[in-house]
């Protein structure tokens, strides 16, 4: 893959302006939500069609959780169109969009459109998306897992503006989502030392940033793009573990954000995973997976493995983000049954049924225990 062009905006979009300059698109396809008309990275791709003769098609017929019946839509019009150049500016769901448009199209002149220059511009700092090769889109209410390396957009334009708006529980659940997979990513059994680099990174830089971010300083919101970014790198080479395997069906049920869930699941999978080490599944041992721990601590600024969990569930309850309770035992049962098995493998830690039905017990009965 080649080099991902990395551009950080202060407001006045200069370098955005001569990266569009030099690449001097005649159409662009631009994936985005109909919210993203007012804000002012919106106005910017308006007045730039005016300004430089560029040719803007909108593509907004989507929702979060993507459909597939979107894409083909999406793929049908950006083809009609003759666009030759994507760009997305949104949170997951439209890079996912954007992604698959680019692969489908892909099919029909693979030499045109798989390596056509793609923008990314996120409006949240968590997911990653911009820096991965992987999607998610849903057929017949089912999740379909796409993952190629044309998913991966050229150019990524960051601009903490676009987060003053963000509500703050959706902040707070995107910023524990880039924190879940820099954590994740470390401890995968599919871990590189530059995925390992990229992870320490993120975890230092959300773990200073985090309060300011918050209360919406904006240096603190370029510095969180930069570490979702860096989680994303990371992800891209090792990919999630456990805690994303089991934390999908928590939010469809229970109605939390992605973040908030792969939170709640990380917090008790990391004192299990301590615990458990005898049942290491990463190739390289049971000794490197305490090194692993050993650094993950060192990254958290914690004086110890125990104490680098602890730290990580004391910043989920410090953020407010508790735990549902569930209503019926069967939700025990289906989400049991519901997790990613895919994902599980690239867990160090074995996690048999009995393991996944405890730890789910542990998940949503905190709140029941405090009250």
């Amino acid at each position: 893959m080649a080099k991902q062009r990395f551009m950080v905006g202060n407001g006045d979009y200069q370098e955005l302006e001569t990266y569009f300059v030099e690449r001097r698109p005649e159409s662009i396809f631009l994936v985005c939500g109909n919210s993203v008309s007012k804000l002012e990275i919106g106005r910017y791709f308006k007045e730039l069609g005016e300004r430089l003769g560029v040719r803007i098609v909108h593509f907004s017929d989507f929702q979060p959780n993507p459909l597939y019946e979107s894409v083909v839509k999406g793929t049908d019009i950006f083809l009609r169109e003759s666009c030759d150049m994507i760009a997305a500016i949104g949170g997951g769901s439209a890079m996912d969009v954007a992604k698959c448009i680019k692969l489908y199209a892909g099919r029909e002149e693979p030499e045109k459109y798989l390596h056509m220059e793609f923008l990314a511009v996120p409006t949240t700092a968590g997911t990653g998306s911009e820096a991965t090769r992987f999607a998610v889109i849903y057929k017949d209410g089912e999740k379909q897992s796409v993952t190629d390396e044309n998913c991966i957009p050229t150019a990524v334009y960051m601009d903490a503006m676009l987060l003053e708006t963000l509500p703050v529980y959706q902040k707070k659940s995107a910023m524990m989502d880039a924190l879940c997979h820099a954590v994740e990513a470390y401890w995968s059994v599919h871990s590189t030392e530059e995925s390992r680099k990229d992870s320490e990174k993120a975890i230092r830089i959300i773990l200073k940033n985090q309060r300011a971010y918050i209360d919406g300083e904006y240096a603190a919101g370029v510095e969180m793009l930069k570490a979702a970014n860096l989680a994303g790198k990371a992800i891209n080479i090792a990919q999630t573990t456990a805690g994303h395997a089991m934390c999908y069906k928590l939010t469809g049920l229970y109605g939390l954000a992605h973040g908030h869930a792969a939170a709640l699941c990380v917090a008790k999978l990391w004192p299990h995973m301590l615990e458990h080490t005898s049942q290491c599944t990463d190739f390289r041992g049971i000794e490197y997976l305490n090194t692993v721990f050993r650094g993950l601590a060192e990254a958290m600024g914690a004086e110890d493995e125990k104490s680098a969990a602890g730290q990580f569930q004391e910043l989920l309850d410090d953020l407010g983000l508790e735990a549902p309770v569930p209503e019926r035992e069967e939700d025990f049962e289906l989400l049991r049954k519901t997790v990613n098995s895919g994902r599980l493998k690239n867990h160090p830690v074995c996690l048999k049924e009995h393991d996944i039905d405890r730890l789910y017990h542990e998940i949503l009965s905190e709140k029941q225990k405090e009250e």
